[in-house]
């Protein structure tokens, strides 16, 4: 692992949330990196026409999110086609991890948007018991292991061919269309079988479809969002939504978060407003500490 860089401002994705805070905090003059990938801010990309955002009507939700890009890129921020797969609270500011390398930055804005699928039964209780969505951080725990790898976004591509060099077998659930290939001879590619339960007790010992049952060591799970108590360990959630003030504060000092993953309503006005005030609260944050000396 590399460390990348130090930045005073680091935004997890990409949708209205994160590109309005980018706008800002650029706009005052901070560092800023903002990850982003190929599924963020789906519902905005496929909207036919947005009839509510203000002063452009009509406008289709590819033309805005374009706008809204193009925008960010009149500034200094770095854009990075990375997904961060862990945030780190430090003493003073935050590592982001992501798949070749990791992050600085004295602050972080979360703008995740919102989790469209469901989460399976049985796997919130066995996050960290089996159940895990980064293959950098907790492949190496399956060595000579069974795994069942579910994949919405072709993310998991790559992280099969990784863990297939430390497991035994995995079955690789292929959840869109064009299912890939692999070389590797203990990786099996799963399509028509719907993956309904993760089963165990205290840890993973299987996973349910909707044709049979599974034994398997672990499940990895690829989605176009991670859930966030699982980005950030000690977030505070309540009802898979971050709890923040009006401030737009978390419960960690210094990781805002604004847009859907704050809660309704699920809307582009909305998301937008929540990031130019989180951004502009985490610029007045780093300005604090910049008097206290810190």
């Amino acid at each position: 692992m590399t460390e990348k860089g130090m930045y005073d401002i680091a935004i997890v994705g990409g949708g209205p949330a994160g590109l309005s805070a980018a706008i800002n905090t650029a706009a005052r003059k901070k560092k800023t990196i903002l990850f982003y990938g190929d599924n963020d801010s789906q519902k905005m990309s496929k909207a036919p026409k947005v009839d509510n955002y203000p002063g452009i009507p009509g406008v289709e939700g590819k033309d805005l999110r374009q706008k809204f890009l193009d925008h960010v890129r009149e500034f200094d921020t770095e854009l990075v086609q990375k997904k961060v797969q862990n945030v780190f609270p430090l003493d003073q500011g935050f590592q982001l991890l992501v798949k070749d390398g990791f992050y600085s930055a004295r602050v972080v804005i979360l703008a995740t948007g919102v989790t469209v699928q469901k989460m399976l039964e049985g796997e919130e209780g066995l996050i960290g018991r089996g159940v895990s969505y980064c293959a950098t951080c907790d492949g190496l725990l399956f060595k000579d292991k069974t795994l069942a790898l579910i994949d919405h976004t072709r993310e998991g591509v790559d992280e099969a061919g990784f863990l297939s060099k430390v497991c035994t077998k995995i079955f690789y659930f292929c959840m869109y269309d064009d299912p890939p290939s692999f070389g590797e001879g203990n990786i099996e590619v799963v399509t028509g079988e719907e993956p309904i339960k993760i089963v165990g007790d205290g840890s993973v010992s299987a996973l349910q479809t909707d044709k049979r049952t599974i034994a398997a060591d672990g499940v990895f799970l690829f989605r176009e969002t991670y859930p966030p108590g699982e980005l950030v360990t000690g977030l505070e959630i309540d009802e898979n939504e971050i709890k923040v003030n009006r401030q737009l504060e978390t419960n960690i000092k210094g990781l805002f978060a604004a847009g859907d993953c704050t809660g309704k309503p699920y809307q582009m006005a909305k998301a937008a407003g929540e990031g130019q005030s989180a951004a502009l609260n985490a610029v007045a944050y780093i300005d604090s500490l910049q008097e206290c000396g810190d």
